[in-house]
């Protein structure tokens, strides 16, 4: 009977330390991040949207190995003293070892293209919920991208405060009014003060501005010229449709890549692929754990019922 007991406690000791190895790869411990203008965690963090990007991979390698979870760039105990914590030249990283590739000074970061002006729609993914307060800037004009990034490039106020947002289909929805004078690569800086926690979050999200009149001469060219199909560069299957970089031709040398910039479209039309990925992560990882229990419950206590028949 002691030797049933003893298997029975191996069999239940094996399961535990088998899940503790398999918990840990799960973000189970992370909150969130925007995805709406998409932020360089989102663009970069292992799955992201845009981490083959040259400014992802050069972020990589400068900081030493794959980043933290996308939604996990966080700090305790802030309190609001963020420009005494957080150092100008690290605030995208928000000085954490694991983001410190986010800090590059670059013109290549993926982007959201925006007009100057207009209303912005901001979708920031909470995979777990929390009680705070946004507070949303935008550097000032003037800002150079070939610089670090500092607290005096973010003007003394917001653009947006937002207290306790509800959350929506897994996202923080908020919107802001962005300033008609700001034109060319700028940055929005979120920071999120948690209250339900003492954590508070930092998020870099890469933004292209054009002057309303611009914006609106870029969209008529972009309509008039996607009416004619165009030739694909090699023959296509039937039924299969040549991607806009296929039909496009070759890519100019030096020319900026559309892969790694957006014009921001409708909420509605867009998806949280990254997210989605996690999330499916996290179901497969419990459905895991669930069958490992069951058969090592299952092996338990037949081992238990063979020792009493003897």
């Amino acid at each position: 009977m002691t030797a049933v007991r003893r298997t029975v406690a191996l069999v239940l000791a094996g399961g535990i330390a088998m899940a503790a190895t398999i918990l840990p790869a799960a973000p189970a411990l992370a909150h969130g991040a925007p995805t709406q203008p998409i932020s360089r965690t989102a663009a970069c963090a292992t799955g992201g949207e845009q981490e083959g990007s040259a400014a992802c991979r050069a972020a990589r390698a400068a900081n030493g190995g794959p980043f933290g979870t996308f939604d996990n760039l966080r700090l305790p105990n802030v309190n609001g003293r963020d420009t005494e914590v957080v150092p100008d030249g690290s605030l995208c990283s928000g000085d954490l070892p694991d983001f410190q590739g986010l800090d590059l000074a670059r013109t290549d970061w993926p982007s959201t293209k925006l007009a100057a002006g207009s209303t912005l729609a901001i979708r920031y993914r909470g995979t777990i919920p929390h009680r705070g307060t946004f507070r949303v800037y935008l550097t000032k004009q003037g800002y150079d991208p070939k610089q670090p990034l500092g607290w005096d490039d973010l003007g003394s106020k917001p653009i947006l405060t937002v207290q306790d947002p509800p959350l929506t289909d897994g996202s923080y929805r908020m919107s802001a009014k962005l300033p008609k004078d700001r034109t060319g690569r700028h940055v929005l800086y979120t920071v999120w003060q948690t209250s339900s926690t003492p954590d508070t979050y930092y998020s870099c999200s890469d933004l292209q501005l054009k002057a309303p009149a611009a914006a609106a001469a870029t969209t008529r060219a972009a309509e008039a010229t996607s009416s004619p199909k165009p030739k694909a560069s090699r023959s296509v299957e039937p039924g299969v449709v040549a991607s806009p970089q296929e039909a496009a031709g070759p890519a100019v040398a030096g020319a900026p890549q559309e892969s790694e910039e957006t014009w921001l479209r409708p909420a509605s039309a867009q998806s949280d692929g990254t997210q989605d990925r996690v999330a499916l992560g996290h179901q497969i990882i419990i459905a895991a754990l669930i069958v490992i229990a069951g058969v090592l419950a299952g092996a338990g206590f037949k081992r238990l019922r063979a020792g009493r028949r003897y």
